[in-house]
């Protein structure tokens, strides 16, 4: 094998590891369950399960928000710090008030590095 033939090979290899090793870092944020509760007329409470590979204040779930049939952003639940060692994990909001019309809703969630983009999850709201 010539010298540059295999500085090539080396290279290559190199740069495939790299491209794995920062695929294997944070992604996006995933939400992995929804549970909704009704509390009062059109007032629901949400307890959202996320998960993220946190790696610090750099990049970390930052929110996670209710979207109406259209996009709409219905509520957002802003997250004030990385949760390294607490993955996944569910934050709650309560009042969230949502018009009679809608029946189902989409939770999303957000990383401050990729923004959107991990799974989302649809729930039908209780009593609609």
């Amino acid at each position: 094998m010539t010298s540059r033939r295999w500085i090539r090979e080396a290279l290559l290899a190199v740069l495939i590891l790299f491209c794995t090793a920062a695929t294997v870092s944070a992604g996006e944020a995933d939400v992995v369950s929804a549970r909704v509760e009704k509390t009062g007329q059109d007032t629901y409470r949400f307890d959202v399960t996320v998960q993220h590979a946190d790696e610090g204040w750099n990049h970390y779930a930052d929110r996670w928000e209710v979207l109406g049939p259209d996009g709409e952003v219905l509520a957002r639940r802003v997250l004030l710090h990385p949760h390294v060692d607490e993955q996944p994990f569910t934050r709650s909001l309560r009042g969230v008030k949502i018009s009679p019309g809608i029946t189902e809703v989409t939770v999303r969630a957000h990383d401050s590095v990729h923004g959107y983009g991990g799974a989302e999850v649809r729930v039908s709201l209780p009593g609609r």
